[in-house]
C-alpha cells in the first residue's frame, strides 16, 4: 500500500536540530527518524513511499539520491567511470520525492500530491514513531467504509498534576494519560477523496478538512494504546534516542 510521509514543516520547536536539516532528517541513533518510519511501514509490506517536501527538501533529496551508494559495498572503475553495487540492499523501496512548497500547510502538501495518489493510501508525519498495528489500522478503515481513519492515542505524560487547596498542595502525581483523553496520533488510512475537502495550499489537514469530514460522519477512529512518541522538542529526541540505544525500540520489528 502506498505511504505518504509529510516531511516539509519547519520544526521550530526543535530548532536546536533543524537549523541545517529538516526535522525528518534529525537522527535517532545513526539514522534519520524518517528512515526509522519507513522501515516500520516496510515491515508490514508497505514499500512505496511519497515524501512531501518543503523546508530544506533538498537535504532529503540528497540523502535518498545517495542512499544506495552510501550503504553498499561498491566497485569504482575510473577507466569507464562506472560504479557497481557489489551487494544489493535489503530495502526494496520505491520513493517519490515531491516538492510541495515551503510554506504549505499539511493539507496543502497532500493536495499537491493528488495526481500521484492511489485510491487508498496510508499517511503519517515525518516526526513521530509508534508501534501501531498497521494491518489493524487498514482493517479498521476498510470495515468502517468511510473515507478517512485516524489513529487515536493518549498524549504522553509531560507534567506532574497538582491538587491545590488554599495554596497548599494536597496531592502531587504524574498526569495519567487516561485522564487526558484521545488525540490525533498521526497515522492515517485515507481515501483519495479526502483531497476534495482541502481548499488551498495553506490548509492544515487537521483543521477544516478533517473537521468537515468528521461532521459528515466520514471519519473513523482506530484506537491505539501502545507506544506512541512524537519528536516535537529536544526532550522528545533525547527520549527516543535513549530508547533506541537501550535496544528496546518498540518501532523495530
Amino acid at each position: 500500500m502506498q505511504v505518504v510521509i509529510l516531511a516539509g514543516g519547519l520544526g521550530t520547536r526543535l530548532s536546536e536540530e533543524t537549523t541545517n536539516v529538516p526535522k525528518p532528517m534529525v537522527r535517532i541513533g545513526h539514522e534519520p527518524i524518517i528512515v526509522h518510519l519507513m522501515r516500520y511501514f516496510a515491515s508490514y509490506g508497505h514499500q512505496e513511499f511519497i515524501i512531501a517536501l518543503g523546508y530544506k527538501g533538498e537535504v532529503i533529496k540528497e540523502y535518498f539520491s545517495n542512499f544506495v551508494v552510501n550503504r553498499s559495498n561498491i566497485e569504482v572503475d575510473l577507466s569507464n567511470q562506472s560504479i557497481t553495487i557489489l551487494k544489493p540492499l535489503q530495502e526494496n523501496w520505491k520513493i517519490k520525492l515531491i516538492d510541495t512548497g515551503e510554506a504549505s500547510g499539511t493539507g496543502g502538501r497532500l493536495l499537491a500530491l493528488r495526481d500521484f495518489l492511489q485510491d487508498e493510501f496510508l499517511m503519517t508525519y515525518g516526526d513521530g514513531l509508534s508501534n501501531v498495528d498497521l494491518d489493524q489500522l487498514v482493517s479498521t478503515h476498510k470495515d468502517a467504509g468511510r473515507i478517512a481513519t485516524v489513529t487515536a492515542v493518549r498524549p504522553p505524560s509531560r507534567f506532574g498534576s497538582l491538587e491545590i487547596q488554599d495554596q497548599r498542595v494536597l496531592k502531587f502525581s504524574e498526569k495519567l494519560p487516561e485522564e487526558a483523553g484521545w488525540i490525533n496520533g498521526g497515522f492515517f488510512s485515507l481515501n483519495k477523496s479526502v483531497c476534495e475537502y482541502i481548499d488551498s495550499d495553506k490548509d492544515m489537514f487537521e483543521r477544516s478538512p478533517l473537521e468537515r469530514i468528521a461532521e459528515m460522519g466520514q471519519l473513523t477512529a482506530h484506537i491505539h494504546e501502545g507506544f506512541w512518541q512524537p519528536m516535537d522538542t529536544l526532550r522528545d529526541k533525547v527520549l527516543l534516542e535513549d530508547i533506541w540505544h537501550r535496544g528496546s525500540a518498540p518501532w523495530v520489528r
